[in-house]
């Protein structure tokens, strides 16, 4: 039985970001620092993706942790119940 992610939030987090920094995006949605990791995935099968910014901006990453195009928003959270 495969485990599930949780629902941090229906909807993305907007987050500036920096170009050339590094970012570890929660794919659990367990992280109490979301939408980044904070390592509450241990012992999951679940591991954090890092996002590398090319440029600096506003950034919508996922909430739901239901999305295709990981770790970025695409609007997956509009078809959950």
């Amino acid at each position: 039985m495969s485990e599930s992610a949780v629902v941090a939030q229906k909807g993305s987090y907007k987050v500036e970001v920096e170009a050339g920094k590094a970012y570890w995006w929660c794919s659990c949605g367990k992280s109490g620092k979301q939408p980044f990791c904070d390592g509450s995935h241990k012992g999951s099968s679940f591991s954090p993706m890092k996002f590398e910014a090319e440029t600096s901006g506003i950034v919508g990453f996922c909430g739901c942790k239901a999305t295709g195009k990981a770790p970025r928003c695409d609007g997956s959270h509009n078809k959950l119940p």
